[in-house]
């Protein structure tokens, strides 16, 4: 099985179709020509030699190409899109993935973005494309309706789904229709959800966006990023702005990355089993003010969550009572969740918005988007979804003392 491509799997297996189990592990999974290693080397090089003046074996510098990197690729996009042909990008964070879709646009343009958007991506948005005269509305797209929002300049719509931190989940297919027929390229950044849960690809968007740092290498260990496109023009800017801009991961990092995602789908399921399971006992909790999770009925985009995805997400937020007060309290009491940046590696972190991941964003913003002083985030990990829970449990009793 091993050196197996998709194609050969299929074939196999009779059925034309393959699980993301077997996918994670077996796409781009090619034994090294050299020695036949299993899984492909470090190659920790910047430039290869050439037979000849501009005669090489498709390696010039690595900046350019690298063959860790660009395995890493191949897995992205095939995962990302199984069914049809997509390229993959890798950055060397998620914020330079995003920086170099918006060095796609000209001075002049405008982009239509979610109100409730990661933080640096607000940070990129407000304090430096401002700078290039490109402009940004941001608006609440669970309405599904941005006409108001519109203008002549227009040229990106970029949802983020779910969001963070407050999880709502935007109607791909739904928007991307109506982009599409105004001519205006769609983003998706599905960090949260990876491709295990969602393919915005397949629902119409032009190109997807992850930070692979967060469950694609899920270790916390590498910083990471890429873009995938399915569509040839976009792939071809991409392709030169990665190498133009050079804003590329190392070997290393890409193999770390690539490590991490042949596990991506195991991973998923646990996460998405245990944040179920924590936010189904919480959403009664007399000290819970509110509670953000998309497989909750309450969750005002569970509708579109329960068709969009196949699973509801590893990330959990909410709100206590007693605002900011309760919610350090809360987070020091924790034995199991650290305090901590970033989201999606095995073990389980708080965040609180508040001060952390949006401290950045002008303080109207925040309120607008609907954070609050007492929101706080939980990246659910894969150890025992009882023992996290006995432990938020606990906490809660030391916040709130019967």
């Amino acid at each position: 099985m091993i050196g197996c491509n998709h194609w050969d799997i299929t074939q196999m297996n009779g059925s034309g179709k393959m699980d993301d189990a077997t996918r994670c592990v077996h796409t781009a999974l090619d034994p090294e020509p050299t020695t036949g290693a299993v899984h492909i080397p470090i190659f920790q090089t910047s430039t290869y030699v050439q037979n000849d003046f501009a005669d090489h074996k498709g390696f010039e510098y690595a900046r350019g190409d690298n063959p860790t990197r660009n395995t890493l690729q191949s897995a992205i996009a095939n995962l990302e899109s199984p069914h049809q042909e997509a390229y993959a990008y890798c950055f060397g964070s998620g914020m330079a993935a995003i920086t170099t879709i918006t060095q796609m646009l000209q001075s002049g343009d405008h982009i239509i973005a979610c109100d409730d958007l990661y933080g640096g991506t607000i940070r990129l948005f407000n304090q430096v494309l401002s700078r290039y005269n490109i402009g940004v509305t941001y608006t609440d797209f669970v309405s599904r309706d941005f006409s108001s929002c519109l203008q002549e300049n227009t040229k990106l719509l970029w949802l983020e789904t779910p969001t963070n931190p407050l999880l709502s989940v935007h109607d791909i297919e739904e928007l991307a229709k109506q982009a599409k027929s105004k001519g205006i390229i769609v983003v998706v950044d599905s960090t949260f959800a990876t491709p295990i849960i969602q393919r915005p690809l397949d629902l119409g968007a032009d190109m997807v966006v992850h930070s692979t740092t967060k469950y694609i290498g899920g270790h916390s260990d590498v910083i990471g990023g890429c873009v995938v496109t399915n569509n040839v023009e976009l792939s071809e800017q991409l392709r030169f702005l990665q190498n133009a801009t050079g804003g590329v991961p190392g070997p290393f990092d890409c193999f770390l990355t690539l490590r991490g995602l042949r596990t991506l789908e195991l991973r998923m399921k646990r996460h998405c089993e245990n944040a179920e399971h924590i936010a189904s006992h919480l959403q009664n909790h007399p000290k819970v003010t509110k509670i953000f999770y998309p497989g909750l009925e309450t969750h005002k985009s569970h509708y579109v969550a329960k068709k969009q995805m196949n699973y509801f997400g590893g990330m959990i937020s909410l709100e206590l009572e007693g605002g900011e007060s309760a919610a350090r309290t809360f987070a020091k009491n924790l034995k199991l969740f650290a305090t901590a940046e970033s989201l999606g590696g095995i073990e389980s972190l708080i965040n609180h918005p508040w001060t952390m991941t949006h401290a950045s964003v002008p303080e109207d913003q925040r309120i607008q988007a609907g954070l609050s002083p007492g929101l706080v985030r939980l990246s659910v990990g894969i150890e025992s979804k009882q023992d996290l829970l006995d432990d938020i449990n606990h906490s809660l009793e030391k916040v709130f003392p019967k």
